[in-house]
């Protein structure tokens, strides 16, 4: 999902929780008020600009900001936090990129979003940073940085949290039915045949009415049968990959959980809902057993019922497809937000000292406070509370993680969106292989 069009919908993310995700959900603010002006005649004389995402986090933006001002480099050259309100922020960011009042740093989400200023020689490769500061790679987990890696350089620094998605479970259920979670795809099918044999209806509920929730079945099942780099080389632009044997197996695969009836009865998906919590009340009454989603569903449920989040609430990794390509480990979801760097900074050492407090402790823990999973390799030690045991979970998933597929959404570019929300769907109701992939084929390559 993009955020600035679909993150609102993915979730109640309760402050008290501390989970993960909360920026990328969040609606976002309004811009400072005298941001333009400052920029009106290009980037200033002894500044660099940051630019965000508006919204609640960015307090702890204006910190980092803060704090880099505090060091001698910072006395030397300023930062300067601008803000851009979310439904705007990659309309404006693109114009900004072209003129000569784009940012120094910027927010973004790796993928697809910054393929084309990349190709347009508008970043600068941050490898010659992480050459002089060898921290600034080895403080994050492998798995993130590469999400924003394009061919041998690296593009960005994680500056937020990140939101792997998750096979969640009613104990109650599994246990009733004499059944653990599933790790294999056998085992997924067997665990349906079961549920449906005890009673359960609807052994997984998918708000296929959203469409996204649809998307993540298809991003785990081609990840597990052709492997992490199909995407990328799809991206690249071998399209002729969709009509191969690996993606004819990976829908075969969904078809056969289909026929299954692991969702329902034919098309009845496609009249619920996750955005109006009707999904997660189907895991709270045990209507349903599974649901696949993204991390923040732990706080969506706990919006819903405390008690149960707390008690009945299960997660695991998706299961893996014996004979495919693909790790059991690999994870499909959202990676993290990024600091990208103009290559035309006029202050480079200024930005890599910037850079810098993005993995120290104070900063992880006022993003962790906010309910961010960071992906610094210091963040287990620095989780506390109640929800400590999910989100360590949730970080050991991500650190011995092979592979982090970004959201098909968010991997290609926006116009693409809406057709991949419409093949997906289409797909779930008519088992139709060769008009999924055509469709899949017409995309266009990030660029």
């Amino acid at each position: 999902m993009s955020p600035s069009r679909k993150w609102v919908r993915r979730g109640v993310v309760t402050a008290a929780l501390a989970l993960v995700g909360a920026a990328l959900f969040a609606a976002f603010g309004a811009r400072s008020s005298g941001a333009a002006q400052t920029r009106s005649n290009g980037r200033p004389a002894n500044k660099i600009v940051v630019l965000v995402y508006g919204d609640a986090q960015n307090p702890v933006e204006q910190y980092a900001v803060n704090t880099y001002n505090k060091t001698a480099e910072g006395k030397k050259v300023k930062a300067v936090l601008e803000t851009i309100p979310g439904a705007n922020y990659q309309t404006k960011l693109q114009t900004l990129m072209g003129s000569s009042n784009a940012p120094d740093v910027f927010f973004n989400w790796g993928g697809g979003s910054i393929t084309q200023f990349q190709k347009a020689g508008l970043l600068l490769p941050l490898n010659s940073f992480m050459k002089a500061n060898p921290k600034l790679k080895s403080s994050f987990l492998p798995s993130i940085l590469n999400a924003a890696k394009i061919g041998k350089n690296y593009y960005g620094i994680p500056m937020r949290g990140t939101q792997p998605v998750m096979l969640f479970y009613n104990k109650s259920v599994l246990a009733a039915n004499h059944l653990t979670p599933p790790k294999t795809w056998a085992d997924l099918l067997s665990d349906v045949a079961a549920l449906k044999k005890g009673g359960v209806q609807v052994p997984i509920a998918l708000g296929g009415a959203d469409q996204w929730p649809t998307l993540m079945w298809f991003e785990y099942a081609y990840d597990r049968v052709a492997g992490p780099s199909f995407v990328t080389d799809a991206l690249a632009g071998q399209s002729s990959l969709w009509k191969t044997a690996a993606s004819n197996k990976a829908l075969a695969d969904l078809g056969q959980l289909i026929n299954a009836g692991a969702f329902g009865p034919s098309k009845s998906w496609d009249s619920v809902y996750f955005t109006k919590n009707q999904t997660a009340q189907m895991v709270i009454s045990g209507q349903a057993a599974f649901e696949l989603m993204g991390s923040w569903y732990y706080s969506t449920i706990q919006s819903q019922s405390a008690s149960f989040a707390a008690k009945s609430l299960g997660y695991t990794a998706f299961p893996s497809i014996p004979g495919g390509k693909g790790n059991l480990n690999d994870l499909a979801g959202n990676t993290e937000n990024y600091y990208s760097v103009l290559a035309k900074t006029r202050y480079p050492q200024a930005v890599a000292d910037f850079l810098t407090v993005m993995y120290s402790p104070t900063f992880v823990k006022k993003e962790l406070g906010l309910g961010n999973l960071t992906t610094t390799t210091s963040t287990p030690a620095l989780i506390t509370g109640t929800t400590a045991p999910y989100l360590k979970y949730q970080y050991s998933l991500i650190k011995k993680a092979p592979a982090f597929q970004l959201s098909w959404d968010q991997a290609w570019p926006q116009t693409d969106s809406n057709a991949i929300h419409t093949a997906v769907a289409g797909y779930f109701d008519s088992l139709d292989a060769g008009t999924f992939e055509t469709a899949m084929a017409g995309l266009k390559p990030a660029s």
